[in-house]
């Protein structure tokens, strides 16, 4: 066999390579440089301004009459529905608009990719621990789609609550900017700086989108677009139509604020009087397996049955699928939307 390294055109040749990898890698590595910060920023203006959307045109809402309180109402009212009708319109993606609505800040292909590596897992672990193989289909879907939508409800729901909970006093401060001599866009950004989150991230994104040179109503209808919450979409219909037809701001806002917390109190009261049921219901959905556990201790003979044999491995899975339909029945009498 010939000497390689003694070779000089072999290593003339490999000389060359070397250099030609360094190089391309040197040139990967100055474009990421160059590009990432370019990158970063078009995400970030995506984030704040958004796609460009035509804006809400309502027929006689130029005129300025400020005796006309019923036709201020009616215009709030085909305002309201109008953004509802351009929100349905603009929505992408299911995923993509559930992880905006999260708070989240990955894409919906790193969501999947999450989902998919959680459901193998608890596929995973319930295989190893002995589950039946007719249950395991039924697991892989609980890992795979069950588990991702609960997780990514319960993000978007707490979140609402605490934009809701602080959402009043953001108001106030526009009450009283307003009523001392501010500006609304300075309390805005009085809002955005001393507010927590999330009321002060977004409407941080707010000033950010008017300092890009995105009209307000623009801004706080994308701002609409990433909390669905009908009292902001209010918020925002009310502020746009005042600025447009003139009125008592302040006046109108603060009723808006009184409204909110009135719904608040009322929300609360919902879910005390509500708290019985969801305890009866949580008793009822937990004792079978209590049970269950229960025996496999005691008689352990008596309920290995249902994991050893095909008839068990059948009755199982129908008790798995009654239990649930049961527990959704159970979950959709007790929970009141407000």
């Amino acid at each position: 066999m010939p000497n390689i390294v003694a070779n000089p055109a072999f290593m003339i040749y490999g000389i060359a390579g070397l250099a030609a990898v360094s190089m391309l890698l040197l040139g990967f590595g100055i474009y990421a440089a160059v590009t990432a910060p370019q990158a970063r920023l078009k995400r970030r203006i995506s984030t704040v301004v958004g796609d460009p959307s035509p804006a809400m045109i309502i027929p006689g809402t130029g005129r300025k009459d400020q005796n006309s309180g019923a036709k201020r109402k009616k215009q709030i009212q085909e305002r309201l529905k109008h953004a509802e009708e351009s929100r349905q319109k603009r929505r992408g993606s299911r995923i993509r608009e559930q992880l905006v609505f999260a708070g989240l800040k990955i894409s919906p292909q790193q969501f999947i990719v999450y989902a998919l590596l959680g459901g193998a897992i608890f596929t995973g672990v319930a295989f190893i621990f002995g589950l039946p193989p007719i249950l395991l289909p039924a697991v892989a879907l609980i890992g795979f789609l069950g588990i991702p939508r609960f997780v990514i409800n319960f993000l978007i729901k707490r979140r609402m609550k605490k934009f809701i909970a602080f959402f009043p006093d953001a108001i106030d401060i526009i009450v009283r900017g307003v009523r001392s001599g501010l500006t609304v866009g300075e309390c805005l950004n009085i809002i955005g700086q001393e507010s927590p989150d999330p009321v002060g991230p977004e409407f941080r994104l707010v000033i950010e989108a008017i300092k890009l040179g995105q009209p307000m109503a623009d801004a706080l209808q994308r701002m609409s677009d990433r909390l669905p919450s009908p009292e902001f979409r209010y918020f925002t219909i009310v502020l746009g139509t005042q600025q447009t037809t003139g009125g008592n701001l302040a006046e109108t806002l603060a009723k808006l604020s009184d409204v909110l917390r009135q719904r608040k109190k009322m929300r609360d009261k919902v879910q005390a009087m509500s708290s019985e049921a969801k305890a009866s219901a949580g008793i009822i959905g937990s004792l079978p397996l209590f049970v269950m556990a229960a025996l496999s201790f005691l008689a352990p003979e008596y309920v290995g049955l249902l994991f050893t044999t095909s008839t068990g491995n059948f009755m199982l899975a129908i008790c798995v699928v009654v239990m649930g339909c049961g527990v959704l029945v159970m979950r959709k009498m007790i929970n009141f939307d407000m």
